[in-house]
């Protein structure tokens, strides 16, 4: 089957209604882009984040009357917004989507690799894991950047087993999966989403690591865990969480022992710092890309 894809100029204040337009025109599907590649950064709690200028594509059958659906769009709308149409490839795009996504190494040893892939290295550290719902599959360099710090970290070994360790925003539970892989001992993976709990449970079950990977919803940690202190907390979350979070997650790491802090822009650095170093010296600020990785020792 053919497609024919209609992509309209939109803003925010008129998404909502053009992507309404769309689906009673007959699109089979409408997404939504940027149109600028403008960041979104930590919204307020409960808002629903939108880009100011925005690309809305309506999916429509290839034999579809698009001007009448031109025309009803015009009429509903008061005018016809900027547009472009472009016919849409017929493929497998499961197949093009498991094909795009290919085992990634981190570091010396460290390997993600999707279900339908073979190990590259049989002897190496693979975390068996798909693209899902729980932010966290390695593709993004704040998860990359805390996977090659695991992986040189247990490589040396700084930490020598039995070792604990918090990871604060679990996601997919792709970093305390590594971690126990490469020899901690026992996984507090908290998260605020109960879809990321069941990600991680189901992903340590995957990876044969489920025994030592215990999931808690945030309330849960902090009921059940009120003086725990780890030698390593993990958090991969996002600069304005951690200033907040910055005194709780400092109590939970035990004297010289580490935290690890992503999700970070570049230009964040210095308020991630200052946020930290009453607890901790600051070892590392580490960058890929936009982003970097905060490393301190407990005091």
């Amino acid at each position: 089957m053919a497609w024919l894809q209609l992509t309209l100029e939109a803003t925010h204040s008129n998404s909502n209604q053009l992507s309404d337009l769309l689906s009673e025109a007959g699109a089979a599907s409408v997404t939504l882009q940027d149109a600028h590649d403008d960041p979104i950064f930590e919204p307020p709690p409960g808002s629903t984040p939108l880009w100011k200028e925005l690309l809305l594509t309506g999916l429509f059958d290839a034999d579809v009357d698009i001007n009448s659906v031109l025309k009803f769009i015009e009429t509903q709308y008061g005018h016809l917004p900027s547009y472009t149409l472009n016919p849409l490839e017929d493929k497998d795009w499961i197949r093009a989507w498991m094909d795009d996504f290919k085992p990634m190494q981190f570091g010396q040893r460290v390997w993600i690799c999707p279900s339908w892939h073979s190990p590259p290295d049989p002897n190496a550290v693979n975390i068996m894991l798909d693209p899902g719902l729980a932010f966290g599959t390695g593709t993004h360099p704040t998860t990359s950047l805390c996977l090659k710090w695991l992986d040189q970290t247990f490589k040396e070994p700084l930490f020598k087993p039995p070792v604990d360790v918090i990871d604060y925003g679990c996601g997919s539970g792709i970093l305390g999966i590594a971690a126990s892989l490469l020899g901690a001992t026992q996984i507090f993976a908290v998260d605020l989403d109960p879809q990321a709990l069941l990600a991680t449970q189901a992903n340590a079950e995957k990876n044969n690591v489920s025994n030592c990977i215990n999931t808690f919803s945030v309330p849960e940690f902090k009921q059940q865990f009120p003086t725990l202190q780890c030698p390593l907390l993990l958090a991969n979350i996002l600069a304005g969480p951690l200033v907040e979070l910055a005194e709780m997650l400092a109590s939970h790491v035990a004297p010289k022992g580490n935290i690890v802090l992503s999700g970070i822009l570049a230009e964040q650095a210095d308020k991630i710092s200052t946020a930290y170093q009453q607890w901790f010296t600051i070892d590392e600020i580490i960058q890929e890309g936009d982003w970097i990785r905060v490393v301190g020792t407990k005091l």
